[in-house]
């Protein structure tokens, strides 16, 4: 590949990560207005038709080109779906109780979470630049929290959106550990997988009747498979480090579209904390660790 055809694979690749940021941004603002008022969709059934749908698209995939199926490490593929599917599920949880925003914002603290995890699962050391990044990053969330005073509640939703980061950071130290035998459609697929079984039991109310809303729902769930497809291409020409400051658009999307979607206008405190803890977030991903042995810091999100 010539000098000028891998800048223009990289510049294509940085165009499909702002559009992966955009569908997990519609992902999570479709599946607010879905949670909103009763007899909705609860966290539960979102996440039951993420996974049978996402299930479905890679069985037919799969239909289409077998080659591109070829699990290896079954224990870790199974791992990740089970990791996955809590993520999932609490992040809608999270979405139903808080501002899309604001659930977003919480969540995509995963990457340096999954950087701070790495020492434990592999050793790697974490440096000055990760502390000083959760320090940026954690003023911000504390702006976004408090719409400029800091506040010591902390709700429900708040819990779900953290937790969920937690299980996401697990999930990308997962993946780091089983990249070199399976390829990413068999993870995707796992992903869904395994991790519908979790997610099951939070699916036992009463289902919507038949209507627009699982129009919506389906949306929902393409625009999450969407998000996966164009993450995974991305990759082949961007380090995972450069791809992480990339995806970390996913908050501000996720702001831009709850404004006409959902009439959510952030305070100009919260938008100076998604700005500062976006900055966060991105400095520790790409700076974190040390580059002898960097970290997948992104995982496929709820």
């Amino acid at each position: 590949m010539t000098d000028r055809a891998h800048a223009r694979r990289r510049a294509l690749a940085r165009l499909e990560l702002a559009g992966s940021a955009v569908c997990f941004g519609l992902m999570a603002v479709l599946a607010r207005r879905l949670s909103r008022g009763p007899g909705g969709f609860t966290a539960g059934h979102l996440s039951v038709v993420r996974f049978a749908v996402g299930a479905l698209v890679s069985l037919a995939v799969f239909r289409l080109r077998p080659a591109l199926y070829r699990p290896s490490n079954y224990r870790l593929l199974v791992s990740r779906g089970l990791s996955g599917g809590l993520v999932v599920v609490l992040y809608f949880a999270a979405l139903a109780r808080i501002p899309a925003g604001e659930a977003g914002l919480l969540y995509n603290l995963f990457p340096v979470l999954a950087t701070g995890m790495s020492f434990f699962a592999f050793g790697e050391r974490p440096t000055v630049h990760l502390v000083v990044a959760l320090l940026v990053a954690t003023g911000g969330v504390a702006l976004v929290l408090g719409e400029g005073a800091l506040r010591v509640g902390v709700g429900w939703g708040e819990v779900a959106a953290v937790a969920a980061a937690v299980f996401a950071a697990t999930s990308a130290n997962v993946i780091r550990a089983m990249r070199g035998t399976d390829n990413a459609p068999t993870i995707f697929f796992w992903f869904c997988l395994a991790g519908l079984p979790v997610v099951l039991p939070f699916a036992l109310d009463p289902w919507p009747a038949l209507g627009p809303v699982w129009a919506v729902a389906l949306a929902v769930a393409l625009a999450a498979f969407a998000a996966q497809v164009l993450m995974t291409e991305a990759y082949g020409a961007l380090s995972v480090s450069e791809a992480a400051v990339w995806l970390q658009l996913t908050p501000i999307a996720q702001y831009a579209l709850a404004l006409p979607l959902l009439g959510e206008k952030p305070g100009l405190p919260a938008l100076a904390g998604t700005a500062l803890a976006v900055a966060g977030v991105a400095y520790g991903t790409a700076w974190g660790s040390r580059r002898t042995a960097p970290v997948v810091a992104v995982a496929p999100p709820p």
